[in-house]
């Protein structure tokens, strides 16, 4: 369940409680990673708070879709992780192109 779905669910935190369990500054922050606006994600560890916050019905893997894999490699293979294509090792560090 990606965050918009489990936001807009009866039983959710509303956006200023999973603010403040989270430790995020501002609403508009976590409104930003709802809708995905400019491709805003939230950081590895605001996604496992977020993961934690929510009772793990949202999952690091759907606020990091594209590469949560390379991030938390153990949870590849666990029940409800997604498949993982095959996809190029990521650029060594000072030489992204």
């Amino acid at each position: 369940m990606n965050l918009d779905q489990y936001l807009t669910r009866e039983d959710a935190l509303s956006v200023a409680q999973l603010r403040e369990r989270i430790g995020v500054k501002s609403d508009i922050q976590v409104r930003q990673w709802r809708h995905g606006y400019a491709g805003r994600r939230p950081s590895p560890e605001y996604a496992t708070a977020i993961e934690i916050a929510t009772g793990r019905m949202v999952r690091r893997w759907d606020t990091r879709p594209e590469d949560w894999h390379r991030i938390w490699p153990e949870l590849i293979g666990t029940d409800g992780a997604p498949a993982v294509s095959q996809s190029p090792a990521p650029a060594a560090a000072g030489q992204e192109g």
